[in-house]
Formats: C-alpha cells, structure tokens, sequence
C-alpha cells in the first residue's frame, strides 16, 4: 500500500526579516522591539491554529531567540502536550540581543561561521533547550547543515536523529534572483529525504561506516523543474514560494495542489513511499503583507494549504509525523543502495516536458526528455568529496556538491559560438549528415525489474535526406551497481540495408558555479587491454581515437572523481580535449549498425584516488 508521509514544521522566530523594511523606512533596526515580538508570536500561534484545526501535528523548531521569550516556549509546551507535537531545535532564527551580546556577530547563517564558533553556538543552544525544556531535542536544521556540523552534534548530542539539511538547488540561480544577495550556495544535494555520508552532507551514505547518524530532510519540498530551470524561492510547498513566484490565479493556489500531488504520486517510483514537507516561521506572514500580495491573501495561501493536506488525511492518503517519527520510518527496512527517483512533469507551464531524476551513494542525475533524453546534471557522490565550508575554509559560502554535467551552467547542447557545452547525448549520422538526440523531444515512461529501474523512452523519428530511422532509448540504473546501462537501438529503417553511425558522448567538466574551472591535471584516456593511449589536460585542441576500445575514461583529481563509459561488445573510442574559449573534455564511444541494431554503453562515476 503506498504510504505518503509529511512533515510539517513550523519555527517561532523571533526577529523575522521584516524588521529590516522597517530600518529602511527610517527606523532604527531594534531587534528587541515588543510590537515586532508580539506580531511574530500572533503569526506563529496563527499558523499553529490552521495545522491543528485541519487535523495536522507540527514539529516546532524553537530559534534561539524564541528560548528567551516566555509564550514562545509556553506555546510549545501546550502544542506538545495537547496535540503530539515534536519539539526541536533551529540553527535558523539566531540574530537577537542575546546571541549578539554573547557571540559579537551579525552572521545569520550556521553553516558560514568558523568551526570553532560553530561548535561553541551548537553547545550554547542545545544547552539553553534543554534549559527550558528539561530535555534535548531529537531534531534540528537550518537552510544548510555541512557535515563537519552534523557530525560535531552527533557525536556531542547522539539523540538527534533528523535534521533540515539543505535547500534543494538553491545555488547561483537563486543568488542570481536575489540581487546577488542570497548567499545560500547549495546545488547538488538530494530532493527527496537521505541519509548522508559523514564527508558530505549532499552525497547519500553507502554504508553503515559512512551513515552520519541521521535523517536529512530538504528544506521545501520543490518543483524538480521549475526550480532546475529557475530560481528556487519560486516554486515549492510554501505558499510564500508560489506567492513570490506569482504562480496563482486570483486568490487560489492550484499549483500548491499540483506540486504535492506530483509528490505524492512518487510512491510509483520508490517501492510505494513518498513524501513530502513545509518548513515555515512568521516573517513571510506580516499583517504589513509581502511583495504585492496583501495579509488576507497571505493567510488564505497558508489555510487553503493546510486544508489540503488535512482533506488527504482525511481521506487516509496522508500520514503527518513529526520529524523524528519519520526519520524512524525513513530507515525501517531500507538498505543504503536504495535509489531515490521519480520522473517528474511540468505542472507550471502546461507543456508535455519530463524530466527524470535519480540519486543514489554513487551519483546524481537528471535526463530531459525535451532533448531526448540527454543527461543534463551529474554529481559525481561516489567521490564523497570533504568540503567544509564557512570561515576559514577554501569554501566559505559555496556549499555546493561539485558537478560533471550542468547543462544551465555550462551551456548544454547549445552553444553561442564555439566549442561544446556539458551534456550527455548520443548522436546518429549517415552519408555526412548527423542528427542528435538533443534536438528530439519525446516522452519515458518507468518500470522496475527486480533490482533495476528502467526508463524506457518512446522512439523518436529521424529523417535524413534519403532514409527515416526510429530510434528508442532506454536507461537501466541497477541497484547497487554505481553505473548507467544506456541503450540505442534503431527499430526500423526505410532502408534496411543502410548503415549508420551511433555516437554515444559525454561532454563535461567540472565546477559549482557558472564560471569556469582550471582542467589541468585532468588525465583522458582510451583504454583496450593492455593500451592505453593518454592526454593530459592543456587546453591544446588535441583529439585521439581508437578504433576498438574497453573503455574510455577522464579522471579529475580536482574532484577525486574517475568517469568512464564502456561499450558490450566491438565499438571505437575517441577523446577530446577542449580549449580556453570551450573549457570541456569530450568522451565518446562509435559504432556502425543496421536497422535492428544497437549500441549498449555504461555510464560509471567512482572515486579517483
């Protein structure tokens, strides 16, 4: 039976981010001002009242500064007691009189303060809650938590067992969206709940030794389209989100529907389990209103939602746990190889588009059936890369999980004037003319057989000037085996005699953000038994090829990350190295077929060293 669970958080912050409009209206910033306090209390019991009144427990991040303030702790209490609901801790909400006075930082972020300091606010807060609550809380978060944090609060405080642990690509798109002002840098992590590696809070743990102790939950549940396309403060389960993204129609939010709908219907694609979260404080609900939308707009969004899932509840489609309780239910039975994956539709635009995602302890990814199916987002988790950020580190605010593959960042199929950009694709050619699979929209469908998830695209029609193929592509992903089986096949040829060329290519790098990376040290190389032919990055334009090859491979020391592909049987491989202007390398494996032929190639990512 498919089981749909739901978190629902909520934090009283005290000194929400609307105290700043007004310190630029002319008043002086008071971070101790009552009718601040009070109006942030009034909107925290108010969204409280709408979860309950529907039905719904809530697990309550106390802030910091709500640990000083009498009714905010008292609310709590009574909201634990009468309706079950979790009591936890937030590393969001830190800015108030006390926290500055105690630590002399006008930082709002846990995760950009030096370890150091990292440790002595973990400490200072835990030892606060438990202070006014007589216990330690078993659940925690923040916009990001890295995993020398997480690590530190699970060795220190080995009761929590859940913890908000990043924003779903909220990197440089969303920077971009916020005036370049928004300096949550943290593309590359999952979408969905995962158990996290020790070295790095985005990969997924492959193993018991590699379990950090905890559920990681993402702030917002998003649009997997939407938000890969655009910025993410835009389109997720927060009626906030849909509000600034002015994805609504009048005074109804249809798109909050679609959103949990499409999240509920992942039970389809994880062995009958989907989820889905709202994580919320008070700021966005201000009597003052926010961006064009007036209070009563703001409280309607929030209670049409809550309705929503309280309706599904009702209907026994829904289960509200606490934060806690679903970390317990995250882990029953579930073994680490386990994907996590789901193919997604446009619900924004009204378009046929799919896209696939997929994520497991060696890799991330994302297939776009707009082109055919072509791989336009790869992290290599197999590297399980160290990359502590905050002061002090190399990082500092870039919290991303390295990419190989980013088609939005590095150009894509398309590119302005020269060169490549990074993708994933497969090109087919015949008599000088050659056509990819990028340039060919079309639809998958997904089934499962035994251990592998398969995803089976419907054939596309290429027509060249003389002969019309039908090409179909299917991706086989089995569990456990940190590779991407890729089929090619042509099922039908107006010409059955006629041969073509399947070129089966990856074009990528490496990087976090839109600016390019230094590829030297990167080693290419075209491997078949006992040869190997080799180039070592140097921006030189150079090519090499084999007529028969095992695989083909590059290896990025910068990442400690190794990505090869290899073919089933007899096929030619070739490299490229890129140049200044088109910063990329190029991987490729060539075979000559006939109709009711193919090319079968794996796709593997594994740590370097």
């Amino acid at each position: 039976m498919a089981k749909f669970y739901v978190n629902i958080v909520h934090r009283p912050e005290m000194v929400p981010e609307y105290i700043q409009k007004e310190a630029e209206q002319g008043r002086v910033e008071d971070l101790t001002r009552a009718s601040v306090l009070q109006e942030s209390l009034d909107i925290f019991r108010t969204q409280q009242q709408i979860a309950h009144d529907n039905g719904l427990r809530t697990t309550i991040q106390m802030t910091y500064a709500s640990l000083f303030n009498e009714e905010a702790v008292a609310i709590a209490k009574e909201h634990h007691l009468l309706y079950g609901d979790e009591i936890g801790l937030t590393f969001l909400g830190i800015q108030c009189k006390e926290f500055r006075e105690k630590f002399h930082s006008r930082e709002l972020a846990i995760w950009l303060f030096s370890m150091e300091d990292k440790r002595r606010i973990v400490d200072e807060l835990f030892s606060k809650f438990e202070q006014v609550f007589g216990f330690l809380p078993t659940s925690t978060g923040s916009y990001y938590m890295d995993a020398e944090l997480v690590n530190y609060i699970k060795e220190r405080y080995p009761m929590v067992k859940a913890a908000v642990a990043t924003c779903w690509e909220e990197g440089p798109k969303a920077y971009w969206n916020a005036n370049n002002s928004w300096y949550t840098l943290l593309d590359g992590g999952p979408w969905n709940p995962w158990i996290p590696s020790k070295r790095n809070i985005h990969c997924i743990a492959s193993d018991e030794d590699d379990d950090i102790g905890i559920v990681a939950i993402p702030h917002l549940s998003r649009d997997l389209m939407a938000v890969f396309d655009g910025p993410g403060s835009y389109y997720g389960t927060h009626p906030q989100n849909i509000l600034r993204g002015m994805v609504y129609e009048g005074d109804q939010l249809p798109y909050f529907k679609n959103i949990v709908d499409q999240y509920r219907a992942m039970h389809k694609y994880n062995r009958g389990y989907a989820y889905n979260m709202m994580y919320v404080g008070p700021g966005w609900m201000s009597k003052g209103g926010r961006w064009e939308a007036d209070y009563a707009l703001l409280l309607k969004s929030y209670q049409d939602g809550m309705a929503y899932y309280g309706e599904l509840k009702r209907r026994g489609e829904l289960e509200d746990l606490t934060m806690s309780e679903f970390a317990d239910v995250y882990r029953q039975g579930r073994p680490y190889t386990r994907p996590e994956c789901t193919l997604w539709k446009d619900i924004l635009y009204g378009s046929r588009r799919q896209m696939f995602w997929y994520a497991d302890p060696w890799m991330r990814f994302c297939l776009d059936m707009n082109q055919g199916g072509a791989l336009v987002d790869l992290r290599p988790y197999a590297a399980r890369l160290v990359r502590p950020c905050g002061v002090g580190t190399k990082a500092n605010q870039d919290a991303s999980y390295p990419f190989l593959v980013q088609s939005l960042y590095r150009a894509g199929f398309f590119t302005h004037y020269a060169g490549e950009g990074a993708v994933k694709s497969c090109k087919i050619g015949y008599h000088g003319e050659q056509v990819d699979l990028c340039t060919c929209r079309t639809q998958a469908s997904f089934s499962e057989e035994g251990d592998a998830r398969v995803v089976t695209l419907d054939p596309v029609t290429i027509a060249f000037e003389t002969v019309t193929i039908r090409v179909q592509s299917v991706f086989r992903l089995r569990e456990g085996s940190g590779e991407i089986e890729i089929t090619r096949r042509i099922l039908e040829s107006s010409d059955p005699a006629a041969e073509f060329s399947i070129n089966e290519y990856l074009t990528g790098c490496y990087g976090t953000t839109e600016y390019p990376e230094d590829l030297t040290g990167v080693r290419l190389s075209l491997i078949d038994g006992g040869q190997t032919d080799t180039i070592d990055y140097a921006y030189r334009s150079r090519e090499l090829e084999r007529a028969a090859v095992d695989r083909v491979q590059a290896v990025l020391p910068q990442v400690d990350t190794l990505v090869e592909m290899r073919p089933d049987g007899p096929a030619a491989g070739y490299l490229r190295e890129g140049f200044s202007f088109s910063p990329m390398f190029t991987l490729g494996i060539q075979k000559t077929i006939q109709s009711k032929g193919e090319l079968r190639t794996w796709l593997k990512v594994a740590k370097a060293s």
